[in-house]
């Protein structure tokens, strides 16, 4: 998978922003062969199922300057590490309680020189500090991971969106969100064309 696929959704990246992205797969694929963070069948279409998808929170919510983000279970760096490339003016924080997985982020964003990502290996109950937004791409069932969060918010709003969740899931949520009736669903098949994206969906909680 070229670049092309995110420059058609995002012809507005700088050189340096498609630098960092085309040298995604290659880092990605030889560090899979030492720690299996990406699925096998996934890391040969990593830009479009890991990288695009983790995007789909970009285009439907404009994350503003300085902002401070946190993505809880992170894994090997989604939706965190693309989100912090296409807004290097917004902090991230990418939290995993395994390990290993934090140590290939952490070889990531040293290898792109990402100096708005920090990372940690902790459960996101036990992270110290607040934030304007959490991100994470299907971890848990939203109830759970709410009760994970529900104390992790900073009290700023912001003239765009109040704080609050964005998470990234596929299939028929409705169950799911019975106790969010205030949830936002934004369908990613209205803003990428691929089948991939068909069944996904970005979940848009305020802060309560």
């Amino acid at each position: 998978m070229n670049m092309e696929i995110l420059k058609k959704y995002f012809p507005e990246l700088t050189q340096d922003q498609e630098m960092k992205f085309s040298k995604l797969p290659e880092v990605y694929m030889q560090w899979n062969e030492k720690i299996n963070v990406i699925s096998r069948k996934d890391i040969d279409s990593l830009l479009e199922k890991h990288v695009l998808h983790s995007l789909g929170i970009a285009k439907v919510f404009l994350f503003p300057p300085h902002s401070k983000i946190m993505d809880v279970g992170t894994g090997g760096g989604f939706p965190g590490i693309p989100l912090a490339i296409l807004y290097p003016e917004v902090d991230f924080l990418l939290v995993d309680s395994i390990g290993k997985k934090i140590k290939v982020v952490e070889e990531v964003v040293k290898l792109l020189g990402l100096t708005n990502v920090r990372t940690l290996h902790k459960r996101a109950e036990e992270v110290p500090e607040k934030f304007n937004y959490i991100v994470s791409r299907a971890v848990t069932q939203m109830p759970v991971f709410m009760s994970w969060i529900k104390d992790k918010f900073l009290t700023s709003h912001n003239e765009i969106k109040n704080n609050g969740v964005l998470y990234l899931k596929g299939g028929d949520l409705s169950e799911e969100l019975k106790k969010f009736p205030s949830a936002k669903l934004y369908s990613l098949k209205d803003f990428f064309e691929e089948d991939f994206f068909k069944t996904k969906s970005v979940v848009y909680i305020e802060k309560t």
